[in-house]
């Protein structure tokens, strides 16, 4: 059983279709319609033996045989408990566990980490209604539909939105991605997608009142723009300071540098005869705003930083980032009887449908996916997840004190063969650490 289901769209046909693939207006795709030249070789797994494991020995298998029979481009996955690395294999052309990968929504993690650090101490508060900090979300608008000649139809919001709302997506704010009445919106009125990083995007409307239902959407880039005006700090200082140089991530940010854009993974999507077409993508690197929700690079040792930070409830190497009463209230339910929904695609060329355990109820933390039960793949009910639209995922089991990220470059997101090859290197990591 995979850790998500997808479901094949056909391929958006629209010529204003190119900003949303790359999230980024510039973004082209390159000539080519296969990759050509892909071998597969393990490289900078030094802290891990797979010989030692079996079952280790299997996830190596399975990813290398993914590059060598062009199944993806390239993969990188590291797993650790909380003794350590008890994983890293890296996979494709120049793919180390040191390369650069576009992080997406991997960086709402970090905002919400960000965020946690001002309401530890007493800057922000999660039950704040934001409109006095932020202007534009004191009188929010509720969008009901449009009228016969295709205008929008608004409406005041029955109540304010507050800090929790945002970090649990239960604002009202959603992406057009996975929302056909947010892509009209989005049409009618000109104002840009999120990805391209301009305030313009701020524009957007609410789907439904704050606290109505769970909805995933661009509610952490709000919470970006919070901490700034909290701290009085842009997002990319703000990380730097207080949560990236502590844990030692210095290959994580929102400016890339010349000698970083030498270790960029390359960027795949893939077509409908399964074949993957080289891309070429950059976040905006002059942006109106840094956009918490979703503009970070990273690598996957970086990351692994990041999310061993979380495993040992908020210190990692020396470094606090957290309170342990903090950790322990991210990982909690924060949105009541509400249930983490399908992400139902309105972009097929961006992401397919996306349910990270069907069939599960599902919660959601500050600002995580919680599985209730326990995954197919080994995973503790009450572990912590998510990903990134370019297929990054991780998770952070805090009961059997075991996490993993596993990272390609490859639209849409939740692509079926990634997914496999998440679920058996999750499914190998357990073996390998779980007393048999």
């Amino acid at each position: 059983m995979r850790e998500i289901s997808v479901k094949r769209g056909k391929p958006m046909t629209r010529p204003s279709t190119s900003r949303r693939n790359v999230l980024k207006a510039a973004t082209t795709l390159a000539a080519v319609s296969s990759v050509a030249g892909v071998s597969g070789s393990r490289t900078a797994a030094a802290q891990s033996n797979p010989a030692l494991s079996p079952a280790l020995g299997q996830v190596d298998q399975a990813l290398r045989q993914a590059v060598n029979n062009q199944t993806v481009g390239g993969i990188v996955a590291i797993g650790a408990n909380d003794k350590g690395v008890v994983y890293e294999g890296a996979f494709g052309p120049s793919i180390t566990a040191d390369s650069i990968f576009w992080i997406a929504s991997m960086t709402k993690a970090i905002t919400a980490t960000a965020c946690m650090q001002l309401v530890e101490q007493g800057k922000l508060q999660l039950d704040q209604p934001m409109g006095k900090l932020l202007p534009q979300l004191e009188s929010p608008k509720v969008l009901e539909g449009f009228d016969a000649n295709g205008k929008p139809k608004l409406r005041p919001a029955k109540r304010a939105i507050t800090l929790q709302h945002l970090l649990t997506h239960t604002a009202g704010f959603v992406y057009s991605i996975w929302s056909e009445p947010m892509l009209r919106y989005e049409k009618v009125t000109g104002i840009p997608f999120i990805g391209e990083c301009r305030n313009a995007s701020f524009n957007a409307p609410l789907m439904f009142d704050p606290g109505d239902r769970w909805e995933y959407g661009i509610n952490m880039d709000w919470v970006g723009k919070a901490v700034e005006a909290v701290s009085d700090q842009s997002l990319e200082v703000y990380f730097r300071e207080n949560i990236l140089g502590p844990l030692g991530m210095a290959d994580t940010g929102f400016l890339i540098g010349s000698a970083q854009k030498a270790r960029v993974a390359p960027m795949y999507s893939r077509q409908q005869d399964g074949t993957l077409k080289p891309m070429a993508f950059e976040m905006p690197q002059r942006p109106e705003f840094f956009m918490g929700g979703g503009a970070l690079f990273s690598t996957p040792r970086n990351y692994m930083q990041f999310v061993q930070m979380l495993l040992h409830e908020g210190t990692f190497n020396g470094a606090r980032v957290l309170k342990p009463e903090t950790v322990a209230l991210m990982r909690q339910n924060h949105i009541g009887e509400l249930n983490v929904t399908t992400l139902k695609t309105a972009e097929p060329a961006l992401s397919n449908d996306a349910n990270l355990f069907p069939g599960m109820v599902q919660k959601w933390g500050l600002s995580f996916a919680i599985n209730t039960e326990p995954g197919p793949a080994g995973r503790s009910a009450g572990s912590i997840a998510w990903a990134g639209l370019f297929n990054t995922y991780f998770w952070v089991d805090p009961v059997k004190h075991v996490t993993g990220v596993i990272m390609s470059q490859l639209l849409p997101f939740a692509d079926d063969h990634v997914l496999k090859l998440f679920a058996d290197f999750e499914r190998g990591v357990y073996q390998a650490v779980t007393p048999a």
